[in-house]
């Protein structure tokens, strides 16, 4: 995940900037601004009038009793398109503004979804917590789920007294309850 950051930090600037200067020289400079300056403004508009049917939508769901689950994802694309329309740059304008368009976001959304139900299928992902339980809504991905809940609606671990030779003091909300072999001065961890 580390190598995935660094390379979208370091190669999509590096890609926009050669792109710009190889378009500076096509068209000169003042066009080149004057396209990017475009882009990001049509990328802000087209932003805000989707974010804003997006929203809509999400309320008229809430008014009906239902919730607003696939439209919630759509908001967030507009997010990230808005987002990515902020880059000064030509590429993440182009995919800024094909963020907007629904369709797109549509078919985006069924290949994410059928990608995350692939992977629970196949026990590489999934939601771990519940309610009360920290870490509820944590998403994981390949290896073994984090030690933050339990998953998929089975019952947590047995808490322990020990973990890797230190002593954990287990105690239930609502409880003052002390232990009776408890020294003075000692903190327990």
């Amino acid at each position: 995940m580390l190598l995935r950051l660094f390379l979208l930090f370091t190669i999509i600037p590096i890609a926009e900037l050669s792109l710009l200067i190889r378009i500076g020289g096509l068209i000169g400079l003042g066009p080149t601004l004057g396209l990017v300056v475009a882009t990001g403004a049509a990328g802000a508009w087209l932003s805000r009038r989707e974010g804003l049917k997006s929203w809509l939508t999400v309320q008229r769901e809430l008014a009906a009793g239902r919730l607003p689950g696939e439209e919630m994802v759509h908001a967030v694309l507009i997010l990230v398109a808005g987002i990515v329309l902020l880059t000064p740059g030509v590429l993440t304008d182009a995919l800024g503004i094909v963020l907007l368009i629904r369709p797109v976001r549509r078919r985006l959304i069924a290949r994410l979804r059928e990608r995350f139900s692939r992977q629970i299928q196949a026990g590489s992902a999934g939601f771990v917590g519940g309610p009360g339980v920290p870490g509820m809504g944590v998403f994981w991905q390949s290896g073994p789920p984090p030690e933050t809940g339990h998953a998929f609606g089975a019952p947590p671990p047995a808490p322990t007294s020990r973990s890797a030779g230190r002593e954990i003091l287990v105690e239930e909300p609502g409880t003052d309850a002390e232990e009776p072999d408890e020294q003075p001065g000692r903190s327990r961890h």
